[in-house]
């Protein structure tokens, strides 16, 4: 498989490591960014983005990110609190009254951004069109009793998360929170990412399959288990309600929708470039973006059955935790993307990093391919 792009000499060995990927050839197409001090030193895509193996994944070609999309919500949703137009220790319910219901008048602004709402899936089964009516899905999370006492606790919420945020965004800014993620985080620097695409960009989209054959690691074995054996857990509500959840990925109802937990769409390129303009301060003033990245939760995760530790809307590293490290400094921050896209930054090294693949991968948090990157970059560095 040839790999096309550009690397500095010094990063030769993450090349080929970027290559060595696809000595597996369930391997259908990836990407991989690296900036360094604002400098791009990797920038390499190689493999197929259509469905049948024919068509070569180009320089533009993007995909669904999935969770990666959670970090620009956050970032979007921190410039309204700069703004003064949100405050992130006042009740949701000050913005969003309805919200009040059911007992969550003081959940706050910050516990929907670090995952202690206890709003992390919806009860009452609802049908797989409800995934596409923005208002069905926030009149059922205004109505939804929290899963546990807010504040107390903490579970990731892995497509609620863009209603609650969204809605913040939309009351607060005015407009869909797609659009909002556009004028204030993508075209500001430039980035090829969209939250609700427009279907004249269909056609530089991959698309997007399970590999087969690899059940995962003990997470991601433990929560499928849970997943199989019990229909109204919190985890399998979370994943599956409403059921379309897991497989509208290709679907173009899903492109075109604005789910700022899930399908944002873009490429390594996007990725790298939004945690450039962080660690640069062109998203976000020094305060805010320490608040972004401060651990706000941190322990055993009662939607993902694992540890996390969330800053707000973003995934901190745990250093000595196999799964949940992003394989380069303790101070990293970022989101992966279910089934191994991953975006983060790494203060220490003024390093952004973005991998993307439309061949998911079965692992809970980080996955095993953006960490093996993710450190040998790392060595390239010294």
């Amino acid at each position: 498989m040839q790999t096309q792009g550009y690397f500095d000499l010094r990063f030769e060995a993450a090349r080929d490591a970027f290559a060595e990927l696809f000595a597996d050839p369930q391997e259908r197409g990836a990407a991989l960014c690296v900036q360094v001090g604002g400098e791009t030193v990797l920038d390499l895509w190689a493999g197929v983005a259509d469905k049948d193996g024919q068509e070569a994944w180009h320089s533009d070609t993007i995909l669904n990110l999935f969770s990666c999309t959670k970090t620009f919500a956050a970032v979007t949703l921190l410039q309204l609190v700069g703004e003064g137009k949100l405050e992130l220790d006042a009740p949701v319910a000050r913005y969003w009254p309805e919200f009040a219901a059911a007992g969550k008048e003081r959940i706050s602004v910050r516990q929907l951004l670090c995952h202690r709402a206890g709003l992390p899936a919806i009860r009452a089964a609802l049908p797989a069109e409800a995934l596409y009516d923005w208002q069905a899905m926030t009149t059922a999370l205004a109505a939804e009793q929290p899963w546990w006492t807010p504040g107390e606790a903490h579970g990731y919420a892995p497509i609620t998360f863009g209603w609650l945020v969204g809605e913040l965004i939309r009351r607060a800014d005015g407009r869909g929170p797609g659009e909002s993620i556009g004028a204030r985080v993508a075209r500001p620097l430039g980035l090829d990412f969209h939250v609700g695409l427009d279907d004249a960009e269909f056609h530089r989209v991959a698309h997007i399959a399970r590999a087969k054959g690899n059940l995962g690691d003990a997470a991601a074995q433990r929560l499928l288990k849970s997943m199989m054996t019990e229909p109204n857990s919190l985890s399998t509500r979370s994943f599956t309600n409403p059921p379309s959840i897991m497989t509208s990925t290709n679907k173009p109802e899903w492109r075109r929708m604005q789910q700022p937990a899930a399908n944002g769409h873009g490429n390594a390129r996007s990725l790298a470039g939004f945690y450039a303009g962080l660690l640069e301060g062109q998203l976000l003033d020094a305060e805010l973006l320490a608040e972004l990245t401060r651990e706000h939760s941190q322990g055993e995760d009662l939607t993902l059955q694992t540890a996390t530790r969330f800053g707000l809307g973003c995934m901190l590293d745990q250093p000595d935790v196999a799964n949940a490290t992003y394989g380069l400094g303790r101070y990293a921050f970022g989101h992966p993307g279910a089934g191994g896209s991953t975006g983060f930054a790494d203060p220490e090294r003024e390093l952004a990093f973005g991998f993307v693949t439309n061949t998911l991968g079965p692992y809970v948090l980080m996955d095993p391919r953006a960490q093996r990157l993710a450190r040998v970059v790392k060595e390239c560095l010294g």
